[in-house]
């Protein structure tokens, strides 16, 4: 018993020593810790005084804070553990492997981080535009690290991991200022159709959202099974295309019928066998 009590005074002597030769390196980083802190934070402030003289993307800007900002704390961890006495060489194959872990377990994370630094980076398309990706059509409402939110027809709101949208194909259709639409329309075989296309030019030609350069065209796209199947095309901006599409359409059902022309649809005919 006696024994047992000398080796744990002899213990706690050896601990005390240890923490006394130690205790100028925990000293020296916890100064270190506080003066980085503080240099991290005056960083920062530079880095945000500099992207708000700077037209750079919203969200870009946070991004790059947010890295930086992650960045500076890792660098001054690391040199605040080595004041501490621990080897670097350790210390790089410790984070080393709690990386790997890391992205062994979130690949997936990682790959919708990569997809949005590559969107943020190529701006393939920004907030406000009307894209196609992923079987979703939607405006984009927000871009974040890891997804991006579309608010689609029906005002909901669709999520898409970057990682799909980096790697997919991507239809922009504010990516131009204008934009074209092909409108078919069939009329019977019976109907006249120079009058027909006669019509559907005169539709967008008193129509102040069509624009007149590109002019507008008709030709006969199809001669199909029951319809000869007009195609028109014309171009107006991004802001009205809806509008004058849906006029267009109106307008041709309308003056289609007061010029006797014909727009067929399907028909069956039942025969009585008495």
């Amino acid at each position: 018993m006696l024994e047992e009590f000398t080796n744990l005074e002899q213990h706690i002597e050896n601990a005390i020593d240890w923490l006394w030769k130690l205790m100028p390196n925990i000293i020296l980083a916890l100064v270190l810790l506080v003066v980085g802190l503080w240099i991290v934070r005056f960083l920062n402030r530079m880095v945000k005084k500099f992207f708000d003289h700077k037209d750079y993307d919203p969200t870009l800007e946070g991004f790059l804070q947010s890295f930086i900002s992650i960045a500076l704390k890792v660098v001054l961890f690391v040199l605040v553990v080595t004041q501490l006495g621990v080897k670097t060489s350790s210390l790089v194959a410790m984070i080393g492997a709690a990386g790997l872990a890391i992205g062994l377990a979130l690949q997936g994370s990682l790959a919708n981080f990569a997809g949005g630094v590559l969107i943020l980076l190529f701006k393939p398309f920004k907030v406000g535009d009307w894209i196609s990706a992923q079987g979703v059509d939607g405006a984009v409402k927000e871009i974040t690290i890891f997804s991006t939110k579309l608010n689609t027809f029906g005002n909901q709101v669709a999520i898409i991991p970057n990682g799909q949208l980096s790697n997919g194909n991507v239809i922009n259709y504010n990516a131009e200022s204008i934009r074209r639409e092909n409108y078919i329309v069939g009329i019977g075989y019976s109907s006249n159709i120079k009058t027909a296309k006669d019509i559907l030019l005169k539709i967008c030609e008193e129509d102040e959202r069509i624009l007149s350069d590109p002019a507008p065209e008709v030709y006969v796209g199809e001669l199909g099974d029951s319809s000869v199947n007009l195609t028109l095309r014309f171009w107006a901006p991004n802001e009205v295309f809806w509008p004058a599409r849906f006029n267009v359409i109106e307008q041709s059902k309308i003056r289609f019928d007061g010029a006797g022309i014909e727009i067929p649809f399907p028909q069956r005919v039942m025969h009585s066998s008495e």
